[in-house]
């Protein structure tokens, strides 16, 4: 049986995006594979609920996503890049009893957040549009002749001008609606605003809308009537950027919309409230739920249940995501889809629930169950054929003390483990900081990786983690260093202690906060041989200034910069570079709006000041999701990079350091530029 290996990423496919049909008997999906080493394939797929064989449902072209089904469920909304030239989604409607695919909108701002009209007959999205492209109605129909273009010179007036992997030149978020038989797009809201994804009532559009500055986390919620024309202000929200869901089964529309309070809205965890139009009150459903929420994209969002008797959520608890359903009268709450699982998305039906999930033996399928959980069926194995060929391990969870808290983490071993044999190890360390790591998830390929090179691997949830209650979250309040670090290393020397695990040979990684984390403990502690630091924030002063999120700081610290300088460069790894001994390699985007790279150079030149055995790499077209969601080359060439890095330095390997090796060599695209030249 073979092993997992970096290149096995263009292999396998990622699911995403579940749907359930009306009548709950199909269950819609995105099916992701890669194609080349810059793209990627996403095409629809649709499963039936009871176990029958899924189908291919969009043709192969372009990037799908969003499938919504219409209310009476003979059509199948979807948005998509196919027939883009500069990669704008659109949105496309295809019948479900078989038929061609139509594209509905041709706008400059590209279509996401689509939600079907209760009749069938609309959609509402939002777009991103600049003031110029409004005037001249490219938002409703571009036309054959406007190209956008970057601004020369940018002028930027706003706190935030730029997120993900670009700059937002003046463009601003919209709600639009349009008619599905004739294409026709009007506009919902205008101005210098910001608004986010909408969701239909009985009649009425709802979207939460900023009209603020950047800096502000108050939302109001907007009630807008296609028949009158009419908005109203029906409630406002407080927090990052609140998702809505409508239940319109009662006399009164039921808005469920998720919150966290604007004046700290960082180390509190996300809540859920309902506010019932017309009668004006308000439920706090999660006040007795000591969970966060899992809001990571659209298809984590709150769904309202058959006939609005509940609503559920997704939320991080102890090493799972899980599925939960909320009764909206006694705020009670029960698990629907829980254990060691980790649900990446779900949708809800009348009959049915359908979610994407990945375990640690499988890296995403589509699982359908009824609303309460039982009856479950696993409706796709798409990977089946690549993972009866593979030796993937099983995690073995772990529980240690760090000081009077019990810590989860997790260990897994080779293939063909000898226990009487010496490994070297690799730990990781999770980003966020306020994420959690189960034993899957998106790090399911590079764990069991790592662990097919020969390392046992070793990672955990230490305090600042989701999933353990809100003390556990907050507790690294104005100290992500040493409280992170004492968690870690304390779970890294118990592992250590075993007879199988040489700690002389130990390594150290992580991504973003893991990135911070990396850093700092090479700032802290001589214990390892070798280090990648990957997206990291290395000056907080720096990142404060840089970055879309810069209320992590603000919330986290409880300071900026102007008022204590100090105290923030005391919390930066770079303060500390002067300790550093570890060979440390650093892996950055160029589009990381993020964690922009300027921290990232400043601790590299620093290394390199010290004389320490570093490098930076750095990946052109990519942002923050290069781990998740990066060109196919880039994910796998940033993967060998760190197992090259690490054998470098490892006892337990015959390999020179990468320092003293061609850029290239041993790596996938050295291989490909090897075989470039023969062929010449």
């Amino acid at each position: 049986m073979n092993r997992v290996e970096a290149d096995d990423y263009f292999e396998f496919s990622r699911l995403s995006h579940p749907a359930v049909s009306p009548e709950g008997e199909r269950v819609a999906y995105v099916q992701q594979t890669p194609e080349s080493e810059t793209d990627y394939e996403a095409t629809v797929h649709v499963a039936p609920t009871d176990g029958g064989e899924p189908r291919r449902f969009t043709v192969e072209e372009g990037v799908d996503s969003e499938p919504a089904w219409s209310p009476s469920g003979d059509r199948i909304a979807f948005v998509s890049t196919r027939g883009a030239d500069d990669e704008r989604p659109q949105l496309w409607v295809v019948p479900t009893d078989g038929g061609e695919a139509e594209q509905v909108t041709d706008v400059v701002g590209g279509v996401s957040g689509i939600a079907w009209g209760p009749n069938g007959d609309r959609i509402a999205f939002v777009q991103s549009v600049r003031p110029e492209e409004r005037a001249d109605d490219h938002d409703l129909d571009v036309g054959e002749e406007y190209e956008r273009e970057d601004p020369d010179p940018r002028v930027i007036d706003r706190h935030v001008y730029r997120s993900h992997e670009s700059y937002s030149d003046g463009a601003r978020s919209h709600v639009y609606t349009v008619d599905v038989d004739t294409g026709d797009v009007e506009r919902v809201t205008s101005g210098e605003v910001d608004c986010l994804r909408p969701a239909w009532g009985e009649t009425d559009l709802y979207y939460p809308i900023r009209y603020g500055s950047d800096d502000e986390l108050r939302w109001e919620v907007e009630a807008y009537d296609p028949e009158s024309d009419e908005t109203e202000t029906v409630t406002v929200v407080e927090g990052w950027g609140p998702t809505l869901a409508v239940d319109s089964s009662r006399p009164h529309d039921r808005i469920a919309y998720t919150t966290t309070p604007a004046d700290d809205p960082t180390l509190v965890q996300t809540e859920v409230e309902v506010f019932t139009r017309e009668v004006g009150d308000v439920t706090h459903l999660t006040a007795d739920l000591d969970r966060d929420l899992e809001l990571w994209n659209a298809s984590h969002a709150p769904e309202w249940g058959p006939e609005g008797d509940s609503l559920y959520v997704c939320t991080p608890d102890e090493g799972g995501y899980v599925l939960r359903r909320l009764d909206p009268e006694t705020g009670s709450d029960e698990v629907v889809l829980g254990g060691e699982r980790h649900v990446h998305g779900f949708s809800v039906s009348r009959d049915a629930v359908g979610v994407v999930q990945s375990e640690w033996d499988h890296p995403g399928d589509v699982v359908a169950a009824t609303p309460g959980g039982a009856e479950e069926v696993q409706l796709t194995r798409v990977n089946a054929d690549y993972l009866d060929d593979r030796a993937v391990r099983e995690p073995e969870e772990v529980r240690f003390e760090s000081g009077d808290t019990e810590i989860q983490g997790w260990v897994l071993t080779p293939p063909d483990f000898d226990p009487d044999e010496q490994y070297p190890l690799a730990v990781e360390i999770h980003g966020g900081p306020h994420r959690m790591w189960s034993t899957t998830g998106s790090m399911w390929h590079e764990f069991q990786t790592l662990a097919a090179r020969g390392y046992v691997v070793f990672w955990c949830n230490p305090r600042g983690s989701t999933g353990y209650g809100e003390e556990f979250m907050t507790a690294i309040e104005r100290d992500w260093g040493d409280v992170t670090m004492q968690d870690v290393m304390a779970g890294t020397r118990e592992v250590a202690k075993r007879e199988y695990v040489d700690e002389d040979d130990a390594f150290v990684t992580g991504g973003s906060f893991g990135g911070f984390m990396t850093a700092w403990v090479v700032g802290h502690t001589d214990f390892f041989a070798g280090a990648v630091a990957q997206r990291g924030v290395y000056d907080l002063t720096g990142f404060y200034g840089s970055t879309d999120a810069y209320k992590l700081v603000e919330g986290d610290f409880r300071a900026v910069p102007w008022s204590d300088p100090e105290f923030l460069w005391e919390q930066s790894p770079a303060a500390y570079v002067e300790y550093v001994d570890t060979p440390t390699l650093l892996v950055h985007s160029e589009q990381d709006y993020r964690t922009p790279a300027n921290t990232a150079e400043l601790f590299y030149l620093s290394l390199k000041k010290q004389d320490v055995d570093t490098r930076l790499v750095r990946y052109p077209r990519e942002g923050h999701e290069l781990s998740r969601s990066g060109e196919p080359g880039h994910v796998v060439d940033r993967i060998e990079r760190i197992v090259r890095w690490f054998d470098g330095y490892s006892g337990h390997r015959d390999a020179d350091r990468a320092l003293d090796r061609p850029r290239n060599d041993g790596l996938t695209a050295g291989e490909e530029s090897a075989d470039e030249n023969d062929g010449e």
